[in-house]
């Protein structure tokens, strides 16, 4: 091996990718590896970008693109910039957003790790998923949450080198969550988030605000970008029950969903804290890629109108295994990062 360290392009971009970089970022420092942090700009919003850099303690990008889109398309000449500026020895690119996608295309000579890979929900109607096939095809190391996931590259005969490494949000979730704050809501209440572009279509959300409007409980419902934009363009009313408020930063939001009754969502990311945390999860999705969190009972696929009876089931069971790893993933990546460099 080289006396050279290691040198990663990690390729950030939005709210889960930045909470997934925390740990490892860690981890890659510890290990000796000379990690040089890309921010895409695909969030740009202070509430769901700089907050968490500050909260989280991430170190300042070296490179902040301030693209202001996700169109990989717009992304893909900056980051390749940066690649050959960087040359770096693996292109390090996490989960399944278009700043993954813009990653991986722009990656050119270098080989690119993919954290998060071989997760499917089957649905290629979503862009993630389309996402997610395309970085794992160019992917020559495939950095799987669980052996499901391993299996599914093995079925699809995708080239990269396999290695079951756990889920990094696992890390962050086992580093965080004690230093989460109780939230200033009245008890009991249940966390609500909805974001992805299916459900912010003006007729959807407006079935899914008043199907929340129907339930007994109490809502908590911060507001992402996208979704306060056609909220307010369309005068779609959120009802009295739910509160309504600004986006919560990364140790504000885990402190909701760790003290909510149940979670309503459709974030990938917050169906595993919720797991993690306890807390019984409806997802707001057709098909999800954490299947396993639905097999265990603990997550329910709903739509709209099944929300108020599925609210009064939802209960998180008592034999729930453990999914996703132990929370130590990100030593397992940076040992994985030593072990398939190319000679």
């Amino acid at each position: 091996m080289s006396s050279k360290p290691l040198r990663v392009l990690s390729v950030v971009g939005n709210r889960p990718q930045f909470i997934k970089s925390a740990p490892l970022s860690v981890a890659l420092r510890e290990a000796g590896i000379d990690e040089v942090v890309l921010h895409t700009g695909q969030h740009y919003d202070p509430q769901m970008s700089q907050v968490f850099f500050d909260e989280l303690r991430i170190p300042p990008p070296a490179y902040a693109l301030d693209l202001r889109t996700s169109d990989p398309a717009a992304m893909t000449d900056p980051i390749r910039e940066a690649v050959e500026r960087e040359r770096p020895d693996w292109v390090l690119v996490y989960g399944d957003t278009n700043s993954t996608l813009a990653g991986a295309l722009a990656a050119g000579d270098a080989p690119i790790a993919h954290v998060e890979a071989g997760l499917r929900s089957f649905d290629l109607s979503m862009p993630e998923e389309r996402n997610r096939i395309e970085v794992d095809r160019r992917s020559a190391l495939l950095l799987c949450p669980d052996e499901r996931s391993s299996a599914q590259l093995e079925s699809e005969g995708m080239p990269g080198a396999r290695v079951v490494v756990g889920d990094v949000m696992a890390d962050a979730t086992r580093l965080f969550a004690p230093l989460a704050p109780e939230p200033p809501f009245a008890r009991p209440y249940v966390a609500v988030t909805i974001h992805r572009a299916a459900n912010t279509e003006p007729e959807r959300l407006r079935a899914i605000t008043v199907a929340l409007g129907k339930s007994d409980a109490e809502f908590v419902f911060p507001v992402h970008p996208r979704t306060r934009h056609v909220l307010d363009r369309h005068a779609i009313d959120v009802p009295p029950n739910v509160a309504a408020v600004d986006p919560l930063g990364y140790l504000e939001m885990l402190g909701l969903t760790k003290h909510a009754d149940a979670l309503v969502t459709d974030s990938g990311g917050l169906q595993k804290e919720a797991y993690w945390l306890r807390v019984p999860c409806l997802t707001v999705r057709p098909s999800t890629e954490w299947v396993d969190t639905v097999e265990a009972g603990a997550n329910r696929l709903v739509e709209p109108e099944q929300l108020p009876a599925a609210l009064g089931d939802a209960q998180f069971p008592a034999a729930a295994p453990q999914l996703y790893g132990d929370g130590y993933a990100s030593g397992r990546i940076a040992a994985a990062l030593y072990a398939w460099t190319p000679v």
